[in-house]
């Protein structure tokens, strides 16, 4: 165990070891949640990144998790989630599928991750130059990727709010429906979740949508 002074000195040099405690999630509400993660994305963006003694926060998380939120992400090995919103060891739980799409295990575990770990906020996240929009754009068939993409393919047949080509070759238009991709997966998880629902309702949790710009590493928030 660390004496005071090595934790102070620690402390200093900017290596954090504090991890979520049940009463420090329990006082949180989503909107501050919502804050914490835009002002780590801030720093992410301008590349000061907290440090952090990975080893201490292991040790200290061992005896339970108090994350603050879940993010459904997509399986982008360019978005490494934690660091885009500068979260540490016990910070957040991330579920990761190809084009951010919602099935009953993704559900599942966004239920545990409220209901039952205490977490504040849900997010899905969706990108640009999505591999997975591009190829539900283009109406890819390939083993069980056909399937997946199936679950893409409305937000492929949205025509209104696009003025453009509407080609995956259409950069523009790939990362318009991969917002649209994140606008329906929110209210999918509302739709097909009553637990979820409710607690958005009774205002326990909020379920937001949001969308990270890969040449800057912003996160904008989506309202749904």
């Amino acid at each position: 165990m660390r004496t005071v002074s090595e934790a102070a000195k620690m402390e200093k040099q900017g290596l954090v070891e504090k991890v979520l405690t049940k009463e420090e999630q329990a006082s949180l509400t989503p909107d501050k949640v919502i804050a914490l993660l835009k002002e780590g994305n801030a720093r992410f963006v301008r590349g000061e990144i907290t440090l952090r003694n990975h080893n201490e926060q292991i040790r200290r998380a061992v005896a339970g998790q108090y994350p603050k939120a879940v993010v459904l992400s997509c399986l982008d090995s360019r978005i490494p989630v934690e660091d885009v919103f500068d979260r540490g060891i016990g910070d957040m739980f991330v579920a990761r599928v190809a084009g951010n799409t919602i099935n009953v295990d993704i559900l599942g575990s966004m239920e545990f991750a409220c209901k039952i770990a205490g977490a504040k906020l849900v997010v899905v996240m969706g990108h640009e130059h999505c591999g997975a929009v591009m190829g539900a754009i283009d109406g890819v068939q390939l083993g069980h990727i056909t399937a997946l993409l199936g679950k893409i393919r409305p937000a492929t047949l949205i025509t209104d709010g696009f003025e453009g080509v509407r080609t995956s070759e259409n950069a523009d238009y790939v990362c318009w429906v991969a917002e649209q991709n994140v606008r329906l997966g929110v209210e999918r998880v509302r739709a097909e979740s009553t637990i979820l629902c409710e607690m958005e309702q009774a205002g326990d949790i909020k379920i937001v949508g949001a969308m990270y710009a890969m040449d800057t590493g912003e996160v904008k928030i989506l309202t749904i």
